[in-house]
């Protein structure tokens, strides 16, 4: 599997391991990602190998004698073992030459996508730099598409894998007491950002419910920030040292509601089958939303929403959520 980046696309790719390993019990999975990301997928106990590469971070210094060093390793480590199928699940070349460099074993090939979906990136010369190609929906789920894909590629019918609800590789942890809520605020993307005075006045409700809040951040100017909105909220709102994801997951895990922007951290949320309340800036829902479950939900779309907005549909998860035990 080659799913590079980013966090969100990454944690929205792990049901295909479950819908592989299902059908193909006696089938071993590596995976290919990028270094931030590869402490999370080594907590999964269905991939075998994680292969971490570094692009982000090689492309700044190309031209020095230890970052070649380090691409040569990769391409070493990468070849090291050959596959019967890989998979492209970016759709971009630089995943796509990964794909191609992995060494395959007799009748073995590499699959990537034929076409463009909505909201999804694309770049259309993938589709000759691998043995296959496989046609895609237009419009479709995040989740779906890398499901359809690896249905596609294994040669079965994806609507039959799609029957089956997604499933994750985590389960949630007994939840604290009190009660916490994470406010996962930040991301990448300016165009998803939720303005400071909405976190403040969503965080004013969830403190007057016996919530303690949570803040965790991942830069100098994420922690500003949080530092910031505690200074605002009081001693309740705690800001959550840096960590590993792996360390993050954990604490996540035993969350009572996670209320977040679209970034990596509301998904992972998702995947940790927690209360969740994805904000939306722009219209996107229907490609990376939450579906199947009462407590996830996603509020806002073509405008980010107001607190008042959010706030009804903390409860609503809440209420739907199913019993934990406190731990």
């Amino acid at each position: 599997m080659v799913k590079l980046s980013s966090l969100g696309d990454v944690i929205q790719t792990l049901p295909v391991l479950h819908d592989i390993q299902s059908r193909y019990p006696e089938c071993s999975i590596d995976w290919v990602v990028e270094e931030a990301f590869a402490d999370l997928l080594r907590t999964v106990p269905s991939i075998d190998t994680v292969i971490p590469i570094a692009q982000r971070r090689w492309r700044k210094t190309f031209w020095q004698s230890d970052t070649r060093a380090a691409w040569q390793a990769f391409w070493q480590a990468l070849r090291s073992q050959s596959y019967d199928l890989v998979i492209d699940f970016q759709g971009l070349i630089k995943s796509a030459r990964v794909a191609r460099v992995a060494r395959l074993n007799p009748g073995g090939f590499s699959v990537t996508y034929a076409n463009r979906s909505d909201w999804c990136s694309y770049e259309w010369p993938v589709r000759w730099l691998l043995k296959r190609s496989v046609p895609m929906e237009k419009t479709i789920h995040a989740v779906a598409r890398y499901r359809s894909l690896a249905a596609r590629a294994c040669g079965q019918d994806a609507a039959l894998w799609l029957a089956d609800a997604p499933v994750y590789p985590w389960p949630a942890l007994p939840a604290s007491e009190p009660p916490v809520a994470v406010l996962a605020f930040g991301t990448t993307r300016a165009d998803n950002l939720w303005p400071a005075s909405d976190w403040a006045a969503l965080g004013q409700h969830l403190l007057a419910q016996g919530f303690t809040l949570a803040l965790p951040q991942s830069s100098e100017q994420e922690l500003q920030w949080a530092q910031q909105l505690a200074g605002v909220l009081g001693p309740a709102c705690r800001v959550w040292p840096r960590m590993p994801l792996a360390e993050l997951k954990k604490h996540m895990a035993a969350a009572s509601l996670v209320v977040g922007v679209d970034s990596g951290l509301s998904h992972l949320a998702i995947a940790l089958n927690l209360p969740v309340v994805q904000i939306f800036s722009q219209p996107r829902v229907a490609r990376a939303g939450p579906v199947g479950r009462p407590y996830q939900q996603a509020v806002g779309g073509a405008q980010a929403p107001m607190a008042d907005e959010v706030w009804p549909a903390c409860q609503q998860v809440l209420a739907a959520a199913p019993a934990r035990h406190s731990a």
